[in-house]
């Protein structure tokens, strides 16, 4: 599946051109494709499901599915409006189970995304576009600051605490055997917390969203190489999104492989583009 997203925002600050690409991909082992995505400004957002075919697709399909119906315009929102859909979603897949399906039965989606919205960062300042990073789980975020990326979430996993305490490092981690097991999802609990960073709207800039099934056969060195190519490229023949899932299909595509690739362009009140930190 591949889609590409262009749309003008009207902001607070001014316009905002948008440009999205995703891809997604059942990758070279699974049968079916639990991750869902969705991009419709203001809001990008990958979902990685769990619980096996039984659910796993399905949760990931609920949380999109709140999300559709929660933001039907391409406006800015607020971050209280993020964190509503989300606790919406987390209601709509704990429904996915019931007694009659008996113990053991397990469903649960990991969400990663950024949302535009428009807040305040402090008292003492303005109202003005933001970037509303969240995060559950281990899909990811990453920015690129024209140069190198930088994965701006932390995930929710076994080996990201062991790695946080110091017991393992960074590439022991790619390879433990707890690699997979998550400590917070989507469904998980009745009462989900959300990891949230807000980043000014500013210039250029380019962020990627990302399931697990990217992190798992390309490492940051070289989402970093391929994104660098890709932007030096005067006519691409695919785009960002596609680029990636299917480099890390090639490279085995152990698990599904989805992609959102979002570039912004502030252009100011009279249509112009913003020059980063104006």
């Amino acid at each position: 599946m591949t889609t590409e997203v262009n749309a003008t925002v009207a902001t607070c600050a001014g316009e905002l051109e948008l440009r999205a690409s995703v891809a997604s991909d059942v990758g070279a082992v699974r049968a079916v494709n639990e991750d869902s995505v969705f991009a419709r400004p203001p809001v990008f957002l990958v979902a990685d499901g769990m619980g096996g075919h039984a659910y796993g697709d399905r949760a990931s399909q609920e949380l999109v599915a709140a999300f559709d119906d929660h933001f039907t315009e391409a406006a800015p929102t607020h971050p209280a409006e993020v964190l509503r859909a989300i606790d919406e979603a987390n209601k709509r897949v704990q429904q996915l189970v019931t007694e009659e399906d008996g113990p053991g039965a397990v469903a649960g989606t990991t969400l990663s995304g950024i949302a535009l919205v428009e807040v305040a960062p402090n008292d003492d300042a303005d109202v003005a576009p933001h970037w509303m990073i969240f995060n559950i789980g281990d899909s990811r975020v990453y920015g690129w600051n024209g140069r190198d990326v930088v994965q701006i979430t932390v995930d929710h996993s076994a080996v990201q605490e062991l790695v946080s305490l110091g017991v393992i490092t960074a590439e022991e981690a790619l390879v433990h055997p707890d690699r997979n097991v998550i400590t917070r999802a989507v469904g998980s609990e009745p009462d989900i917390d959300t990891d949230l960073w807000l980043m000014p709207v500013q210039g250029h800039q380019v962020f990627v969203v990302c399931s697990d099934g990217l992190t798992k056969e390309l490492d940051d060195r070289l989402i970093s190489d391929t994104i660098r190519t890709y932007m030096l490229a005067e006519a691409p023949e695919t785009s960002l999104s596609e680029t990636l899932v299917h480099l890390a299909v090639r490279l085995g595509g152990r698990d599904n492989v989805s992609v959102v690739a979002l570039e912004s362009n502030a252009l100011g009140r009279e249509g112009v583009e913003t020059p980063a930190g104006e």
